[in-house]
């Protein structure tokens, strides 16, 4: 399961490595559709790639640092840097190979 943190721990978790971050709201059903697809990567990237949750109603300073304008949206992260923004809900091989891409 993929941990939901704060902007706190966000800020510290995307400084090393690879990150995944899934921008989320609990009334999003393209979101709640996304969770799962994200919880089975975090799985299968283990290792490759770290995996985390921001809720963007409890975190709408990060949503607007990052101009995050629709969700979900999901974001790669290397060594703190934003590599990648993925907009909406996509197909699991298509968010898979976004991710890859930055491997």
């Amino acid at each position: 399961m993929v941990k939901t943190v704060d902007v706190k721990e966000f800020k510290s978790e995307v400084k090393k490595g690879i990150v995944v971050v899934d921008f989320f709201a609990t009334w999003c059903g393209p979101c709640r559709m996304l969770s799962s697809v994200m919880d089975e990567l975090s799985k299968e990237l283990d290792g490759k790639a770290k995996f985390i949750k921001i809720d963007v109603d409890e975190n709408p300073e990060l949503a607007d640092e990052l101009k995050i304008m629709s969700i979900p949206t999901t974001m790669v992260f290397k060594n703190g840097e934003n590599k990648k923004a993925i907009i909406g809900f996509l197909p699991k091989d298509e968010i898979k190979k976004n991710i890859e891409s930055q491997l």
